[in-house]
């Protein structure tokens, strides 16, 4: 990898040893212009630290244009740390948690992949910089933001309609994706599901008598709807030349193998995507609004302008004939580079 070029205009990334507590970690700021870098944390147990770094690389640019399509004041970043789930301890979460606080704001993190509420209280009782431990609830309001963004899909596509009765695939069904498909039940859908861990397909059978497909049929299903909910990378040419449906609204991140290759074939064969960071914003939504005095009322009516915005997109996408990546990218790429916040960035340096 060609480290400078990765960056992808990155302002900083941090990399934290501690071989005590077993502890490898990567931070990743893109952004601050439009205030302090926010992105949450995720464990995993990557194949190689180069593996690490490239996720970090990709998300936290994400978080960057996420935060800017919500037109939350802050920026973008993300953080990986390297670990079996299994080894995970409070030593370990609470030495991290050191490494947030020698960051001084700069940063501010949060539940991601493998990442508890437990957790984050064992971070927090070493920074003030976590997020996600009141009445936030993150992956509620990442559901609820797909739901919307769904609901903006059709509307756009067939005017009248709605969610009642069409065929909706779901393709991860752990922490965001159960709740899609809670929420789905609720609208009446006919519901399918795939998850490489049988007992999380099984529930939403017994719940919500969703019909449990293989991890490869899921691609192939004939569907209205695709909801990615599982990790990012997952749709790309081969995927995309074999696909069935009408409109991909999940709640992934970095969904696209390579975003405007994939977008276009996307386009090509007439279906409408819903840019991933546009609609999976709502967890982000949830705590940013945990630093100004959580109001459930507030947070709940800004998820839904996720409705507005991608209606938004797809109509200049359609009058422009651009991709709706195209044009998620150029409105997020207006609220980042302003004038104003380039003198705020220079100001911060």
């Amino acid at each position: 990898m060609e480290v400078f070029q990765a960056f992808k205009n990155h302002e900083q990334v941090v990399f934290f040893n501690d071989e005590k507590y077993n502890l490898k970690a990567i931070v990743a700021i893109h952004n601050t212009s439009r205030g302090p870098a926010m992105g949450a944390t995720r464990l995993l147990p990557y194949k190689s630290e180069q593996d690490a770094l490239r996720d970090v690389l990709r998300l936290s640019y994400g978080m960057t244009y996420k935060a800017a399509a919500a037109n939350l004041d802050v920026g973008g970043g993300k953080a990986v740390i390297i670990a079996d789930p299994k080894d995970k301890t409070p030593d370990l979460l609470k030495a991290y948690g050191r490494c947030i606080d020698s960051l001084k704001g700069r940063f501010i993190t949060g539940q991601d992949m493998n990442i508890s509420l437990e957790d984050v209280n064992h971070m927090r009782s070493e920074t003030e910089y976590i997020v996600g431990v009141a009445q936030a609830n993150p992956t509620k309001l990442t559901a609820m933001g797909v739901l919307e963004g769904m609901k903006a899909s059709v509307d756009f596509l067939w005017p009248g309609r709605t969610l009642k009765g069409l065929k909706v695939a779901v393709q991860g069904v752990g922490n965001v994706g159960s709740i899609v498909c809670k929420y789905l039940n609720q609208e009446g859908v006919e519901l399918f599901v795939s998850d490489p861990r049988t007992e999380k397909a099984e529930e939403m059978k017994l719940r919500y008598g969703a019909k449990i497909v293989s991890p490869k049929e899921i691609f192939e299903l004939d569907v209205d709807i695709f909801s990615p909910c599982a990790l990012g990378g997952i749709l790309n040419s081969e995927v995309i030349s074999r696909f069935k449906g009408s409109i991909i609204a999940g709640s992934a991140n970095n969904q696209l193998e390579d975003e405007q290759r994939d977008s276009k074939l996307m386009d090509a064969k007439g279906i409408l995507y819903c840019p991933d960071y546009v609609i999976n914003a709502g967890g982000l939504i949830d705590v940013y609004y945990e630093n100004f005095g959580y109001d459930q009322q507030t947070v709940f009516e800004k998820v839904r302008q996720i409705y507005s915005t991608l209606t938004e997109i797809f109509t200049r996408a359609k009058a422009e004939q651009k991709t709706t990546v195209e044009i998620a990218n150029t409105l997020a790429h207006e609220k980042i580079f302003t004038p104003q916040n380039k003198v705020k960035l220079l100001q911060s340096v």
